[in-house]
C-alpha cells in the first residue's frame, strides 16, 4: 500500500526495522530538547503529514522500551489518526516516572501501526444472543 507523505522534519521517513515489523518509529521533531516532568504530558510534533487510503487508519503507541527503560509512554494509546486528517502527526507522550525526562530531536518516541478498519452499522434489537459468559465483566474468563 502506498501512503502519501510530507515530511517537515530533518529526519530520513519512517521504516520497518525489520521484514516482520507491525511499527515504524516516529521520531520527535523538535527546535530544541524539552523536559517532560513526572507526571506531565505533552504533544510533541514529529514533522510528518501523511493521506491515508479511506478504509486505512495509522495508530500510534507506545515503544516498549521507552516505557520500560524510562516510564514515558503515548497517554491515549492507540492514538489514531483517520484518514481526512491532513495536519501533522503528534505524539501525547506522558512521563510516569519519578525523574525528568529530557525530549530530543530525532529521538524514537512512538510507533505508527497502519491497519484497515470496519465502519459498523447499529442494529437495534431488544434482546442479544446468550453465551456462557453472559454478563460477566473484567476478569471473569480467567480460571477458577
Amino acid at each position: 500500500m502506498k501512503i502519501k507523505i510530507i515530511n517537515k522534519s530533518n529526519h530520513d521517513l519512517p521504516h520497518y526495522e525489520t521484514v516482520a515489523s507491525a511499527g515504524m518509529d516516529l521520531r520527535a521533531s523538535l527546535s530544541e530538547d524539552r523536559i517532560l516532568k513526572p507526571l506531565e504530558r505533552s504533544i510533541v510534533g514529529t514533522g510528518l503529514y501523511i493521506e491515508l487510503p479511506v478504509g486505512i487508519e495509522a495508530q500510534v503507541r507506545p515503544r516498549s522500551g521507552l516505557a520500560a527503560k524510562k516510564g514515558v509512554t503515548v497517554l491515549n494509546a492507540p492514538g489514531t489518526i483517520d484518514a481526512d486528517y491532513r495536519g501533522e502527526i503528534g505524539v501525547i507522550l506522558v512521563n510516569l516516572s519519578n525523574e525528568n525526562f529530557t525530549i530530543q530531536n530525532g529521538e524514537r518516541i512512538a510507533q505508527l501501526v497502519i491497519a484497515k478498519h470496519e465502519r459498523a452499522e447499529w442494529e437495534q434489537v431488544v434482546k442479544l444472543s446468550e453465551t456462557d459468559r453472559g454478563e460477566g465483566g473484567f476478569g471473569s474468563t480467567g480460571v477458577k
